[in-house]
């Protein structure tokens, strides 16, 4: 004898998607790359973030990788995902949904999707010009995004600072192979949006054994040259593995 729910006639088979967030620093500011969305009916254009419905034959790390180099051109990003977004109140902007209907050819009734997050760094990142209408903008000043965007980005900043926490050596995914002590610790603040005390910080530094000091300095510079660090992921690795023993 079949058993049927009470509720069997409100079960909704939900599409999937995924979102890729890659955060950047460019200059003094935390960015998300963003690309265009247009409106094939009214030419309006709109930004938001990388993504789309997954195919019925890939898996969720084959469709994040597929999406990100549709809409950007990138490869070889290691992409991490963190989070899935399932609300019923994704799809309740009529716009959006109008949108996905007519870029997708389906009809949309609920979607939930898979966020999966990158560190990169901007200037590093070249995007094609076949892929031009992708930009980097400040998260601080994010336009009118679709669905639940903007708290999708929302959510992978708290999770950048969880990693970070967890994880130091990520914050040199934002920076380049040699730096200063001030770009290590303007990278901190941008990222968890405080000022740190600057001989706290550098005493915290010097202590840490994987930010090593080279022989190089700046050039060039009006005032007195700092002097440029590295980071070493072999003396990082094995901290790392001590504490792991404790």
């Amino acid at each position: 004898m079949e058993i049927q729910s009470e509720n069997s006639k409100e079960i909704l088979y939900p599409h999937v998607s995924v979102d890729c967030v890659l955060l950047g620093i460019d200059g003094e500011q935390l960015c998300v790359l963003l690309t265009e969305r247009k409106d094939a009916g009214t030419g309006k254009t709109e930004y938001k973030l990388p993504g789309s419905l997954i195919y019925e034959t890939e898996d969720l790390d084959e469709a994040a990788c597929r999406i990100l180099n549709e809409t950007t051109g990138l490869k070889r990003v290691l992409l991490k995902q963190f989070r899935s977004f399932g609300s019923p109140q994704r799809t309740a902007n009529k716009e959006d949904v109008l949108w996905l209907e007519n870029a997708s050819k389906l009809k949309i009734g609920r979607i939930v999707t898979v966020a999966y997050l990158a560190l990169c760094k901007v200037r590093k990142i070249k995007i094609s010009e076949k892929y031009g209408a992708a930009q980097w903008t400040p998260i601080a000043s994010l336009p009118r995004l679709p669905f639940d965007h903007q708290e999708i980005i929302a959510e992978a900043v708290k999770e950048i600072r969880i990693w970070l926490d967890r994880e130091p050596a990520i914050v040199f995914d934002f920076l380049p192979p040699l730096f200063t002590a001030f770009q290590l610790r303007r990278t901190y603040e941008i990222i968890y949006n405080k000022s740190m005390d600057v001989r706290n910080f550098h005493k915290k530094m010097n202590s840490l054994g994987y930010v090593v000091p080279t022989e190089e300095t700046e050039q060039g510079m009006p005032h007195r040259s700092a002097r440029y660090y590295r980071f070493d992921k072999k003396e990082y690795n094995k901290i790392r593995a001590k504490l792991n023993t404790i």
